[in-house]
C-alpha cells in the first residue's frame, strides 16, 4: 500500500532497538525504551515546513507520532515539527 503524507506530515519507519545488552541480558519488549531514530519513508508536499528526504535517518520526540501499521510495519506519521535532527 503507498501512503502519501498530507502538508507538513513524514512517514517514518521506527529503527529496533537491541533486545541484548552487551552481556548478553535479554530485554523483555514491556521494558525496552521506546526509539527515536527512523529512517523517513514519504514526505508531505509542505517543502517549507519539511527539511528531510525520503531515506534521511531522522531523531524525532520521544512521545511524536501516530503510529501506523502499513504492509505489516510499524511505522509512524509525524509532523514535521517533532522532527528534531537529521542523522548523518
Amino acid at each position: 500500500m503507498k501512503v502519501i503524507p498530507l502538508a507538513d506530515r513524514v512517514l517514518v519507519k521506527t529503527e529496533k532497538t537491541e533486545s541484548k545488552t552487551a552481556s548478553g541480558i535479554i530485554i523483555p519488549e514491556t521494558a525496552q525504551e521506546k526509539t527515536q531514530i527512523a529512517v523517513v519513508l514519504a514526505v508531505g508536499d509542505d517543502k517549507e515546513k519539511i527539511k528531510v528526504a525520503v531515506g534521511d535517518r531522522v531523531m524525532y520526540d520521544k512521545y511524536a507520532g501516530t503510529q501506523v501499521t502499513i504492509d505489516n510495519e510499524e511505522c509512524l506519521i509525524l509532523k514535521g515539527q517533532d522532527i528534531i535532527a537529521k542523522i548523518a
